[in-house]
């Protein structure tokens, strides 16, 4: 009989550069492969399994719905989509509109499209230009890796792109770069693939200011940071800002395919604008709403918040452990990072990390990304950091 690795290589295009652990079950923020072994998750599927692996909630919610209706489609009126956008309305804490997607990618590209038709209805003369920068990451369709402000994702292969994407080094370079044809501002207030670099919040709030002054769309990329991740619904509460468009994706479903544009410009898009057939779905919204209905309770219990103190306490710790390999840490809530000192130790770091039972990331070029489920336990957290620590002793 064929090993899965072999059929893998064999019959799944070759586009991730996988360790082939075969995964078998999970119990919140712990993993089982299939020798048995037990592996610490500090990646929670890249920042989807926000409620843990194996959640019972979620999986009874999703089974119930299972058994009724999977899917109809977007012509007909699907109750849990109706209630999911109701209650991002309700966390968003400001009267929004909710299109939803399948990926963050997809919103992203809803969210250009939304931006650009803006452009067209606001100006006599259209303005469709969307400004990002350098270091961001918006997804991997044409449109989005054109808008991923990156180099490296620009490769000559998938050329010719979109136009109308320019980037800057910072934010304080977007001023001078806007001109006539800009229409929107696309942003990650912590920027995830780039280093898991959180932005000064006043930088955040005089950018909102200028461009609501100047009738440009703020766009706020919480396809990784939103969904209680920074700690409270959006990452955009944290900096007390109210963009004119979010994404959402990743944690939303707790590992549903799902994706959303959530916008308080209600009135652009009219029927016939954007569609997607698997897109808010009975199954992906029926899921949505459980796994927010648990992280919702988990904040208002308080748990949360000492969850991410207490994270944050062990990344230091570990952080100060080892000066010869890590220099300091970076990000917010449970999208936190480690910068090592360069990325040759960052690859060490990871490798000897899964050898010793803990899953770490890679962001950026030097920087140990850290994205558990939101749920995870202190007990987790120690084991987790403890393994980690003697990975890190391994390597001195």
């Amino acid at each position: 009989m064929m090993d899965f690795e072999t059929m893998d290589k064999e019959y799944v295009l070759q586009t991730y550069a996988r360790n082939y652990v075969n995964f078998k079950h999970g119990i919140n923020a712990t993993l089982f492969d299939d020798k048995g072994r037990d592996y610490i998750d500090f990646t929670s599927g890249i920042g989807v399994v926000s409620v843990g692996h194996g959640n019972q909630r979620l999986a009874d919610a999703i089974s119930d719905q299972a058994r009724n209706i999977i899917h109809t489609s977007n012509l007909y009126m699907i109750e849990p989509q109706a209630r999911l956008a109701k209650k991002i309305n309700e966390l968003t804490g400001y009267d929004v509109a909710v299109f939803f997607g399948n990926s963050g990618a997809e919103a992203n590209e809803g969210a250009i499209k939304l931006a650009r038709k803006y452009g067209e209805k606001k100006f006599a003369n259209k303005k469709y230009k969307v400004l990002t920068l350098e270091h961001s990451f918006h997804g991997r369709t044409i449109t989005t890796v054109k808008a991923t402000g990156q180099e490296s994702f620009h490769k000559s292969a998938f050329a010719p792109y979109p136009e109308g994407f320019s980037y800057t080094k910072e934010i304080a370079d977007l001023y001078n770069a806007i001109d006539e044809e800009t229409v929107a501002v696309m942003i990650e207030l912590v920027q995830g693939e780039g280093g898991v670099k959180a932005f000064p919040k006043a930088d955040i709030q005089a950018l909102a200011k200028f461009l609501k002054e100047k009738e440009i769309l703020l766009i706020i990329d919480e396809v990784q940071s939103g969904v209680f991740r920074s700690g409270e619904f959006l990452a955009t509460s944290l900096y007390e800002i109210e963009p004119d468009i979010i994404t959402l994706a990743k944690g939303l479903a707790g590992g549903v395919p799902i994706g959303a544009v959530v916008t308080k410009h209600k009135d652009i898009f009219e029927a016939g604008d954007h569609g997607s057939t698997f897109g808010g779905n009975f199954l992906s919204t029926r899921a949505g709403l459980e796994a927010l209905a648990i992280l919702e309770e988990y904040k208002q219990s308080g748990m949360l918040d000492e969850a991410l103190i207490y994270f944050d306490s062990k990344l230091k710790a570990t952080c100060k452990a080892f000066p010869s390999l890590f220099e300091s840490v970076e990000g917010l809530g449970l999208m936190r990072g480690i910068k090592c000192q360069n990325g040759d130790i960052l690859a060490s770091v990871i490798k000897k990390a899964f050898e010793h039972g803990v899953l770490v990331l890679k962001a950026g070029k030097n920087t140990l990304r850290f994205l558990p489920p939101l749920t995870i336990s202190k007990e987790e957290m120690d084991e987790g950091f403890k393994r980690l620590e003697n990975a890190c002793q391994a390597l001195l």
